[in-house]
């Protein structure tokens, strides 16, 4: 994943760090900064600093110029991505660095991505807004089968794959009340992102070793490298 990181900010028009406010410079920040100008090789880099809510502005503005002093940034935005502050004045920064292209798929196709693969992102990140803390770092989503149905809605299956018994409790909750609101949230977000009616039903197993299994790295984009 790292590598597949530095390879994009190799080849991108615009590179922007990201900052968390409340962990501040952390060691992996410091190996980003330190390689962060060979890499992007003299292209326009910015500094974006997330979750300021979380932080007192004195130590806002410490980090602020103590990033800056390491690198020097095109641009530093200080932003709320969950409550949307300063990410309205990202994006456009963003839109006006880019180059203007072709259109380089047609204009009804929403995504480049497949939608299964999408779908399975949905209910993964809906698992990790609701989980936080407890989160099991070792899950994955899978969609088992998608449906299309004659009314125009989508009957989708998803397994989500945990290492260990005990996460299974923890991804239900108690009296399965945990999976039951990350699935009626995933489910409106499809529905939402779909524009129709979607049935999403979400089963829980235990699959060990997932994470050695190099099929599911390639179908994210991912290199994978066993025993690294």
């Amino acid at each position: 994943m790292v590598a597949a990181a530095w390879g994009g900010a190799s080849d991108a028009d615009v590179t922007v760090l990201l900052i968390e406010a409340h962990r501040g410079v952390t060691e992996g920040v410091e190996r980003i900064l330190e390689n962060l100008a060979d890499v992007t090789k003299g292209r326009k880099v910015a500094l974006a600093i997330n979750k300021i809510d979380r932080v007192q502005s004195e130590a806002l503005l410490s980090l602020t110029k103590d990033l800056n002093d390491r690198f020097a940034f095109d641009e530093t935005f200080m932003i709320s991505a969950e409550k949307g502050h300063g990410v309205d004045a990202l994006r456009e920064w963003l839109a006006d660095q880019l180059p203007e292209g072709p259109w380089l798929y047609p204009e009804d196709q929403i995504a480049d991505l497949p939608l299964r693969m999408i779908a399975a992102e949905i209910t993964r990140e809906k698992l990790t807004l609701r989980l936080h803390q407890e989160l099991p770092y070792q899950l994955t989503v899978e969609t088992e089968q998608w449906e299309e149905r004659k009314d125009g809605s989508a009957k989708i299956d998803q397994i989500i794959y945990v290492t260990r018994d005990g996460h299974k409790g923890i991804v239900l909750g108690h009296k399965g009340e945990t999976i039951k609101a990350v699935s009626t949230a995933a489910r409106q977000e499809l529905e939402e992102f779909l524009g129709r009616r979607i049935h999403l039903f979400l089963q829980i197993k235990v699959r060990p070793n997932w994470l050695d299994e190099a099929e599911r790295f390639t179908e994210m984009g991912l290199d994978f490298r066993d025993g690294k």
